[in-house]
């Protein structure tokens, strides 16, 4: 019986950050070696980082590359190693999995199926390769000699091990390179991944991995990027192995590492058995050509019991609010540690918002502590020095958020003490900085002076928008001081329900430096926020606090309140959110007219007339084109999913428009004749 010492190790990886990368490289052939895996899989593009963009055109860069590349093979003996690279050959650039052992570059195997679809751009910098083709990559030495490397749709014939690759996107293709790899008799096959997070996508990569371990016969070893990488995207790693149809490894997701190691001791006979007992493996007796031969010595190694994948939150009935807590504290940590800001910066008002920014920083640091320890945080986050002062004193994660996160509310006459109490409070909670700058008389001041120019009182009948913008504007010159003082990032509070209708005020709200919930809609996330108060994350616990804000309506809280009127709520000025969310997903997800989204969700709400909904259909699509703008100068926010409205990454949309006028006047006849 031939069993081989399997093992993924997800990194977590910078954009041409070459040292520290190759530090994680190496930490992981390190670890791998020290637990007897012979063969290693990294994550795609790991020696130069993903999201590289267009310096990938940057020739000298490759060489970079290709140099960090021939250095890490030499720290391949007695293992092979598989890590992603880019490569230019014969005047193209592609995105390549190179197979390194016993110090040696073995050659390279080419993504055929690149991904051009939502945030991610590669046909704009790879070629795909095609299908059964092979050639010989060029290198030229520093003495002058050539030195010749085979690329291209390649299996290795390692000893009498094959190993094959799907890169990524080739994994979740319907003609997948998996199939013909198969009939190529390949015993592994290694998918490098740079697969972004979105939730519940990662139960589709289990079922992926799993179900190519039983359709191909085969070890299939499954290594992603962790952590916020290049800005926008969060990757939550996740290493998978499978073997005859089980998963007998699973890494943990949205680690603080920088490496997640994950091993398994694998049988190839019983996988060659399984193929070898099917009637339809049939295998290919004409890719010889397309199999490159290299010598390797396989160690023994004696079959043991597995223990089994161990069960985890993964497993359990909140795995959408785990996975939202967990990506965007996850973000949040490595903006931070990235970037080499101070701490962050969030104006605190009391609603739903800017309470879940708060909480999730906190929850970053909560995290932090949990899997690094307070030395851990602190090496991490070295450059903060009041960080370092906080833990060196004994400090624990609560003070550990004083010294990173400063909050302030600013209260106009408009606002209330529910606001001012519910600030107070959860700042207190989460254990930041708290703040009062009261800017009323910023209000005033500026009211006067326009007053003065245009010659007139300003009033909330004829100057509403006015009067409430000029508010939230004069917020953000205090909050941004605040960042400044600290050299934090100012967070943006805007979610992507207020992105996709402009429910925000351009410098005012929407100041900051990143929005860590413009990628999540408001429903959502008061569902999330009723979440922590009551249960909270595994291993730690609900927030009670929360009810401050739970108890409330989202409010603006700008415009005042006139005796025996109602007051001022986000719903009342748009819609119910829900309703809002779901034209948001029939129209620009889904990409329906406004008729048919007034088709689709009249049966869903059936409380409404079909004039109601045709009157909010009509708002969202209106202030949706008339607000692109605003979209385009929001802060960067994290992806979470496929209902993003970011411009720069996801939802692409013109600035000027006709705004769907015909569109909308088939919807109004439509509801005219009922």
């Amino acid at each position: 019986m031939k069993h081989v010492n399997v093992g993924v190790a997800c990194l977590n990886q910078t954009p041409l950050a070459w040292d520290d990368n190759f530090v994680h490289m190496r930490m992981a052939i390190e670890e791998a070696r020290a637990q007897g895996v012979t063969v290693l899989c990294l994550p795609e593009l790991a020696i130069s980082g993903y999201g590289c963009e267009d310096t990938f055109f940057i020739g000298g860069l490759l060489d970079v590359a290709f140099t960090q590349l021939e250095k890490l093979a030499e720290l391949t003996a007695g293992m092979v190693v598989a890590v992603g690279v880019p490569v230019y050959h014969e005047r193209a650039l592609y995105n390549t999995a190179a197979l390194l052992a016993n110090g040696t570059i073995v050659g390279f195997a080419a993504k055929q199926f690149l991904a051009g679809d939502g945030i991610h751009y590669e046909p704009r910098w790879f070629k795909a390769w095609p299908a059964g083709e092979r050639d010989l990559l060029e290198r030229v030495q520093p003495d002058g000699t050539i030195r010749t490397y085979p690329i291209g749709d390649l299996a290795f014939d390692l000893g009498d091990v094959r190993i094959g690759f799907e890169i990524c996107e080739d994994a979740w293709v319907a003609n997948r390179p998996g199939v013909d790899l198969a009939l190529r008799g390949v015993d592994i096959m290694c998918n490098p991944s740079a697969s972004h997070f979105a939730f519940r996508k990662f139960a589709v990569r289990q079922r992926f991995v799993i179900e190519a371990s039983r359709a191909f016969g085969v070890t299939y070893l499954y290594a992603n990027l962790m952590g916020n990488e290049a800005g926008r995207i969060v990757y939550d790693g996740g290493g998978l192995i499978a073997t005859n149809n089980e998963l007998v490894a699973r890494g943990p997701r949205f680690s603080f590492r920088e490496v997640e190691l994950s091993t398994a001791l694998v049988d190839i006979d019983q996988s060659r058995r399984e193929q070898a007992r099917r009637g339809s493996h049939r295998p290919r007796h004409d890719a010889e050509g397309l199999i490159v031969a290299f010598p390797f010595v396989w160690p023994v190694h004696k079959p043991e019991t597995s223990a089994g994948v161990p069960v985890s939150w993964e497993d359990g009935p909140d795995v959408t609010e785990e996975e939202f807590c967990r990506a965007v504290a996850l973000g949040l940590w490595d903006y931070l540690r990235k970037s080499r800001a101070q701490g962050y910066v969030v104006s605190i008002s009391g609603g739903a918002d800017s309470a879940a920014c708060t909480v999730l920083v906190g929850l970053a640091m909560l995290f932090a502590f949990d899997q690094l320890s307070a030395g851990g945080v602190r090496d991490r986050l070295s450059h903060i020095s009041a960080l370092s002062k906080v833990i060196e004193a004994g400090g624990d994660a609560k003070a550990a958020i004083g010294a990173i996160l400063a909050t302030a509310y600013q209260p106009t006459k408009n606002s209330g003490p529910v606001t001012r109490t519910a600030a107070t409070e959860v700042a207190k909670a989460v254990g930041a900085q708290f703040h009062i700058f009261d800017v009323d008389a910023l209000f005033e001041g500026y009211v006067k002076v326009a007053e003065q120019a245009i010659g007139r009182k300003l009033d909330w009948e004829r100057d509403d928008v006015t009067l409430q913008n000029i508010q939230a504007r004069v917020r953000s010159p205090s909050i941004w001081m605040l960042a400044n003082v600290m050299n934090a990032i100012l967070l943006t509070t805007s979610n992507r329900s207020e992105a996709a209708v402009g429910y925000a005020t351009m410098d005012g709200d929407t100041s900051g430096g990143l929005a860590p919930l413009g990628g999540i809609d408001k429903s959502y996330l008061r569902a999330w926020l009723r979440w922590m108060e009551s249960t909270g994350p595994a291993g730690i616990g609900p927030m009670p606090v929360l009810s401050y804000i739970n108890a409330q309506q989202p409010t603006a809280e700008l415009r005042p309140t006139v005796a025996g009127a109602a007051a001022q709520t986000d719903e009342a000025d748009l819609m119910p959110y829900d309703f809002l969310e779901a034209v948001e997903d029939a129209s620009i997800r889904d990409k329906h007219t406004p008729l048919e989204v007034l088709q689709e969700l009249g049966p869903r709400y059936p409380q409404h007339s079909a004039l109601t909904l045709a009157t909010w259909i009509e708002r969202f699509f209106k202030m949706w084109c008339r607000n692109q703008w605003k979209r385009e100068r929001l802060a960067p926010s994290f992806h979470l999913d496929d209902r993003n409205v970011d411009p720069r990454s996801w939802c692409r949309f013109p600035i000027l428009s006709g705004g769907f006028e015909r569109e909308l006047a088939v919807m109004r006849a439509y509801v005219a004749s009922l």
